[in-house]
């Protein structure tokens, strides 16, 4: 089933006396998009069924690859088109806007961080209604004065916004601010957000500009329910963690049973939380944000540089699969308003 897994996907769509399995297929594709998205019969794939798949708010992939996987669908069917957007002609432009007419009203362009609509959608604008990209542009050139949303459909067809993230962030997505939403919540992925909460952005630091964490604890000491997402030189991890409890300079440990670490790559996660609560969190003027006995802590190396470290001790599973130490290219601390 595995090796031919995206023709019974496709299967299942062509007959409704299959709902179950159509139920199963589509779970499944919820937690791993790839098994249809980089099946080399993808391509070939029905309208219809490319229809239900970018419909489908559960799915555990990026806008931005979403709207890539709709290219790349719409290219496939039309061979005769030139390898080079830069050469496209008005008709060339036509044929392909007509083909995805019935994907592009299902894309949430507005999970796109202003980079990822600049590089991915921009070049193919002639493909879109002319009234939405104006209200694209509209919307992404404001884009400092209002907070990011991504929207989600109540049961009522209402749309109701769930995440915010006040400022861009240079790390995560909302996609990802969904999903550690999710994990806050205690909630599988595929669940629904039952409540709306902001992403307030209380610090952040590169190593172009690190000293020390003396800022950091000016900023961040007291302040509870933060969010650390780190990510770290010459390669595309995200790693962070969740601390419920306040931040402090003490020099002691903070118990909690509710906190845990996390890492993102490539289009998979790793979500462990605290095993020993009594050393959930460690509280120190030299550190930067501390979990467990060195699960994953930032610290200032022997020559000032910014570095990270992670190794399993006191949460369930390890966030990396060669735990060591890592140079940081840029970390930020969000509190978790509820609304």
């Amino acid at each position: 089933m595995e090796q031919n897994f995206d023709l019974i996907y496709q299967t299942s769509f062509e007959n409704d006396n299959f709902l179950k399995l159509q139920k199963f297929c589509t779970d499944l594709i919820s937690k791993e998009p790839n098994k249809i998205f980089n099946s080399p019969n993808f391509p070939t794939i029905p309208e219809k069924l490319l229809v239900s798949l970018i419909k489908n708010e559960n799915v555990q992939m990026s806008e931005v690859q979403v709207w890539e996987h709709v290219i790349k669908w719409g290219l496939a069917q039309n061979p005769e088109l030139p390898s080079n957007i830069g050469k496209y002609s008005k008709d060339d432009f036509n044929a392909l806007k007509i083909t995805l007419q019935q994907c592009i009203p299902f894309i949430r362009f507005h999970n796109l961080t202003s980079k990822e609509f600049s590089d991915k959608v921009i070049p193919y604008k002639r493909i879109l209604p002319k009234e939405l990209y104006k209200s694209l542009i509209r919307d992404f050139l404001n884009n400092n004065n209002k907070p990011i949303k991504p929207i989600e459909k109540s049961e009522h067809g209402v749309t109701k916004n769930i995440i915010e993230i006040n400022s861009d962030s240079n790390i995560i997505t909302l996609q990802h601010a969904e999903i550690i939403s999710k994990w806050i919540n205690k909630l599988q992925i595929v669940d629904n957000l039952m409540s709306s909460c902001r992403f307030k952005l209380l610090y952040r630091e590169s190593h172009d500009t690190f000293t020390g964490f003396k800022k950091f604890h000016e900023i961040c000491d007291n302040q509870s329910r933060t969010v650390t997402v780190i990510k770290t030189k010459n390669n595309d991890e995200i790693f962070g963690g969740y601390n419920p409890i306040s931040w402090k300079s003490s020099g002691n440990y903070s118990i909690t049973k509710d906190s845990f670490i996390f890492s993102f790559k490539n289009n998979g996660n790793i979500l462990s939380r605290v095993m020993n609560e009594r050393v959930a969190i460690y509280n120190s003027l030299i550190y930067g944000p501390y979990f467990g006995k060195g699960d994953l802590l930032l610290f200032k190396g022997f020559t000032g540089q910014l570095g990270m470290s992670c190794k399993k001790t006191s949460y369930e599973n390890p966030i990396r699969e060669i735990e060591g130490e890592y140079y940081v290219k840029e970390f930020e601390i969000f509190q978790i308003v509820s609304d």
